[in-house]
């Protein structure tokens, strides 16, 4: 059974920095894209960044210049560099990796809450 355990979440001061880790356990293979999304209380869930097979990047336009996706070990680790933290990105983050075949599965990490505030 596929599993993402995800780590880096925590308390930070507005301008800090965090770095966010999923690593996928178990047997996975022909994943086309990992990314992150988040949900804040209230709202629904929103891809933060996204990094595919090929290595094309897209972001979310309010984390662009302050956040960096990248992948490790095979593509069976994805990061989340988070720099200049804003209250507004508080919110509990999930690791998802995606994969198109005849149907499309999804993973998902069970989250990890970022908080960001004075």
């Amino acid at each position: 059974q596929v599993q993402l355990v995800e780590s880096g979440g925590g308390l930070v001061q507005p301008g800090g920095s965090l770095r966010l880790s999923c690593v996928a356990s178990g047997s996975i293979f022909g994943i086309n894209a990992m990314g992150w999304y988040r949900q804040a209380p209230g709202k629904q869930r929103e891809l933060v960044a996204v990094i595919n097979s090929s290595g094309s990047i897209n972001y979310e336009d309010s984390v662009k210049g302050r956040f960096t996706i990248s992948r490790e070990n095979g593509k069976n680790t994805v990061h989340l560099q988070m720099n200049s933290l804003k209250p507004e990105d508080t919110a509990v983050y999930y690791c998802n990796f995606r994969r198109f075949s005849w149907r499309v599965d999804d993973y998902w990490g069970q989250g990890t809450q970022v908080t960001v505030s004075s």
